[in-house]
């Protein structure tokens, strides 16, 4: 399997360039030249294994230059039971006899980004090994919230590889940013952004683009990559979890072969969304992809009108991971859309640059709304969400997930759809105990009460066991502190790198 570059700069390259590289050189997004596909004999097999070996054998339809042996090595040194608190790695639960929740946050950060970045640094250090790659990478990262601590986790110590991470002072929740400054790992750097998420990104594409940096990388034996989802190798193990959803419920009895369902996904960034689009152009029978947004709606306004147009208050939510307003990889989902038409692709992401909006022609809206239906929740219905959502099933959502339940009850409001939906859960609610216990107990169930308080309160209110990574952090002291304008993001990474001026 080779990929290429969505704006056509980048072609025909191997999996393990494509993961060591990150971003193409033109600033586009890598994509794979075909999506492999899988038959229902194929499903009836891969329903037989456990998560595993279902990823070992998934992954290899797209990284083909990795040999079986590398993989199955990767596979079974990310999804350990040292680092994953159930059996099956994602498991799915019924909540009612229609809504179908894939638990994906039983991980060592307590987050859905742990699915791609327990695996990443495996696949990124071998594809190293195996090229001969003589410079140490140094791994760029935006954050929202999850991926920041995911990214930290995942790469601590790991050697040949550098990790900074960037995150929008006071944009992430008060347990994400504790996860973040008392992160362990000599390798690892963490660092809080005036403004928002969108200022971090930016920042980071930014040194991405810089050549002149890049060429001073060179001669100091560095060279850049990206942990976040515009990395081939962060998304492509995201498209096994809704894989791997839709054959245990079929194992389970759930549903039948070839029965179709909704998937439903909260989302800023679209990266997880996308996977979810990816595993239906393979083959799973997924009648409707729902995105479900918060207030910062330019994802649902985009599938609704078929214009993007980030030129619009930003808004800090309960839902701080999805606080997003420019979703970098909704440009792979463009280039599908064209037709793998890389000149409109760029044209758009142009007119985003210079315009902050564009808008799509008429062939690729019918084939978005075809596939996606886009809905959005305020703070207070969220709340509302988590809310009913334990008073009916004695379940409890994070901000996210609720996100997620109010827009898909949404949806079968507006529409009737009637299929059995999976919806996709991306972090443990004692990660937002606060807003939760809000939700549960009462608008002033949280004041007064310290972080590790309201840990305590909720494991209490609700029987769930407190994560022990959570429960950890108690102990750990502050290591990190350092902060910077967007202006100086760059500046920052010269002096941790130690590469000198530029």
């Amino acid at each position: 399997m080779l990929y290429k570059s969505t704006r056509g700069g980048d072609a025909n390259l191997p999996s393990m360039e494509v993961i060591k590289q990150g971003i193409a050189s033109d600033g586009g997004l890598f994509v794979p030249d075909e999506i492999p596909g899988l038959s229902m004999d194929d499903f009836r097999m891969l329903a037989q294994e456990g998560y595993r070996e279902r990823a070992v054998k998934i992954l290899s339809l797209f990284l083909t230059d990795y040999s079986q042996e590398d993989l199955t090595r990767c596979v079974h040194s990310a999804y350990t039971p040292e680092k994953f608190d159930v059996s099956d790695i994602a498991p799915v639960l019924k909540l009612d006899d229609q809504l179908y929740i894939l638990e994906l946050w039983h991980g060592p950060t307590c987050a859905f980004k742990d699915m791609a970045l327990q695996l990443l640094p495996h696949l990124m250090v071998t594809a190293a090994k195996r090229t001969g790659e003589k410079d140490d990478i140094v791994i760029l990262v935006a954050t929202s919230g999850d991926t920041g601590k995911a990214a930290l986790e995942g790469f601590k110590d790991v050697s040949g590889t550098h990790v900074v991470v960037f995150y929008p002072k006071e944009g992430v929740s008060s347990m994400q940013e504790l996860q973040m400054i008392t992160q362990e790992g000599a390798n690892v750097h963490v660092v809080a952004v005036e403004g928002n998420f969108d200022s971090a990104q930016s920042g980071v594409k930014a040194i991405f683009a810089d050549k002149q940096l890049e060429q001073k990388m060179e001669q100091k034996g560095y060279r850049f990559s990206s942990a976040n989802s515009i990395n081939w190798g962060r998304l492509v193990p995201q498209i096994v979890y809704y894989i791997s959803a839709w054959l245990n419920m079929l194992k389970a009895g759930e549903i039948s072969e070839h029965q179709l369902v909704d998937v439903v996904v909260p989302t800023g960034n679209f990266g997880n969304i996308l996977a979810a689009y990816y595993a239906k152009r393979m083959g799973v029978p997924i009648h409707r992809l729902i995105c479900a947004s918060n207030r910062n709606k330019v994802l649902a306004d985009f599938i609704n009108t078929g214009i993007y147009d980030r030129r619009r208050e930003f808004y800090k939510t309960i839902s701080p991971s999805m606080d997003i307003l420019i979703s970098s990889n909704l440009e792979r989902l463009l280039f599908e859309l064209s037709g793998g038409d890389h000149e409109r692709v760029k044209t758009w992401m142009a007119s985003l640059q210079s315009e902050g909006q564009y808008r799509i022609d008429g062939e690729s809206l019918h084939r978005l709304q075809e596939a996606f239906w886009g809905g959005y929740a305020d703070d207070a219905q969220t709340l509302q969400a988590i809310r009913s959502t334990y008073q009916e099933y004695n379940y409890v959502l994070d901000p996210h997930t609720a996100v997620g339940k109010w827009v898909y009850d949404e949806y079968r409001r507006q529409t009737g759809d009637d299929h059995k939906a999976i919806l996709a859960s991306t972090a443990s609610p004692f990660k937002f105990a606060g807003d939760v216990l809000r939700a549960i107990l009462g608008q002033d169930a949280a004041d007064g009460r310290g972080e590790f308080e309201l840990l305590d309160v909720l494991s209490r209110v609700s029987g769930l066991k407190l994560p022990s990574a959570l429960a950890g952090l108690r102990e750990k002291g502050i290591r990190h502190t350092i902060s910077c304008r967007q202006d100086q993001m760059k500046d920052v990474v010269i002096e941790l790198l130690k590469i000198g001026e530029v």
